[in-house]
């Protein structure tokens, strides 16, 4: 259950939310044929789904490597102290970055985890050494290269009770 919606959800609720995992841009005709609404009572529902919180919002989904970014880089960070002075000067400046797409403060002996996205690898040398060795109290900084990638989602399937063979997981295979 998503814990911040006000109403509990129910079976056509996530029959709703998968169909929008997988197209977003679906109208309420074809969304409403789908999970066996009207078009009307779809509507209604994506609105209250929406205004809960459940969907935070519709985006493209851009594919970085015909963008020219082909190399993907997992970059875990170690802080010098996990002091509250020393984590939010980290986080305000990390958001500036603008090589990075993805970062989160993790548990185990890494404090954080990003994505860069990068042309070649004298590309991210370039930002290894302008970005991410000049952000604050960082420690150390380990790089791995994605080699190739497996899958991924926009919702796991366990969300809609299934077990991984459904139209919400996207393989990429190139």
């Amino acid at each position: 259950m998503i814990e911040s919606v006000s109403e509990p959800l129910d079976a056509t609720d996530y029959r709703i939310l998968q169909e929008l995992s997988v197209d977003g841009r679906v109208s309420d005709v074809a969304l409403g044929e789908r999970v066996h609404l009207s078009s009307t009572a779809a509507a209604r529902r994506r609105k209250i789904l929406e205004e809960q919180g459940a969907i935070r919002g519709y985006n493209a989904d851009l594919d970085l490597g015909r963008l020219g970014l082909h190399i993907v880089v997992l970059v875990a960070i170690e802080l010098s102290s996990q002091a509250e002075q020393v984590l939010n000067e980290f986080e305000t400046a990390v958001v500036r970055c603008p090589s990075m797409s993805f970062c989160s403060f993790v548990s185990g002996d890494t404090d954080f985890v990003m994505i860069v996205h990068v042309r070649s690898f004298e590309d991210y040398d370039r930002i290894y050494r302008s970005e991410l060795s000049t952000l604050p109290h960082v420690a150390r900084i380990r790089s791995s290269f994605v080699m190739r990638q497996v899958a991924q989602r926009t919702a796991p399937p366990i969300l809609f009770g299934n077990s991984g063979r459904n139209s919400s997981s996207r393989s990429e295979s190139a």
